[in-house]
């Protein structure tokens, strides 16, 4: 038996949304747990509704599918379907990340085979290295590739006061810690989320560590480090875990592992 599919439509134009439902209503296995016009809504459905599968219109105004993706926290990503107009260039590289793409006006017989390849990799629990390849793109469309972080990060580890340094080509890009209000971690990437972007990059977390003052930047997960300074509340849950609220409403969560390190958020 095919495992039920938690679809997201992500698009800003409501025909294009509306025909998308439609054809997704000829599958008895897909559930549409919401449907977003625009970066911030999606960004905010996601979190709610954590939905399997995602189908994401690339170019929508203010924030671009690219954009939402490189927002979202790394363990909240899910498998993407690419709804594009995109030339054919582009396309190979979508496919190589993506669990698939679609060419507007979508065809059915298309949306069939990437329901298709979304039934399998979530059967095969694959959609973990789906979500490795999609931030292997976000890298690439950041116009940061995947670099060791050797070669990426820059600058003076013995003062983790002075500003980040992040090479990107022939400049380096210099972020004052205290934009940085997050940092989590899937597989081989890092996702920075800073006050005006989210980088995305080859390294490890503890190699990012290392380079944080310890004074503002806390461990609090296994694949999450966070800017105290921007910690709201925090809210006790089970098992000794904790919801970390951020002021700008992200909620991230403190593991039982890391449950001493509350004391510092305070």
């Amino acid at each position: 038996m095919n495992p039920n599919l938690r679809v997201l439509i992500v698009d800003d134009e409501p025909l294009a949304r509306r025909g998308l439902e439609l054809r997704l209503a000829r599958h008895a296995d897909v559930t549409i747990v919401g449907q977003a016009g625009n970066g911030h809504e999606a960004f905010l459905a996601i979190a709610r509704v954590r939905p399997d599968l995602l189908f994401l219109d690339v170019q929508m105004p203010e924030v671009d599918g690219f954009a939402l993706l490189r927002a979202l926290p790394a363990e909240q990503l899910p498998m993407t379907v690419f709804v594009t107009a995109y030339d054919q260039y582009a396309l190979d590289a979508f496919a190589a990340s993506a669990i698939d793409y679609l060419l507007k006006p979508v065809d059915d017989a298309r949306l069939d085979q990437a329901l298709a390849r979304a039934r399998e990799a979530l059967a095969s629990r694959a959609a973990g290295q789906h979500r490795d390849r999609l931030l292997g793109l976000l890298a690439q469309v950041s116009g940061r590739p995947g670099l060791s972080l050797v070669d990426a990060l820059s600058g003076d580890v013995a003062a983790p006061c002075d500003k980040l340094a992040f090479r990107d080509g022939d400049r380096t890009v210099r972020l004052d810690p205290a934009d940085v209000r997050w940092i989590d971690a899937a597989g081989d990437y890092l996702c920075i989320h800073a006050t005006t972007e989210t980088l995305v990059l080859r390294a490890t977390m503890r190699e990012m560590e290392q380079r944080l003052d310890p004074r503002r930047f806390v461990r609090i997960h296994r694949s999450t480090i966070v800017n105290r300074d921007c910690v709201r509340e925090l809210r006790s849950h089970v098992n000794g875990e904790y919801f970390v609220t951020l002021q700008t409403g992200q909620t991230l969560k403190l593991s039982r592992s890391y449950k001493d390190k509350a004391a510092l958020l305070h």
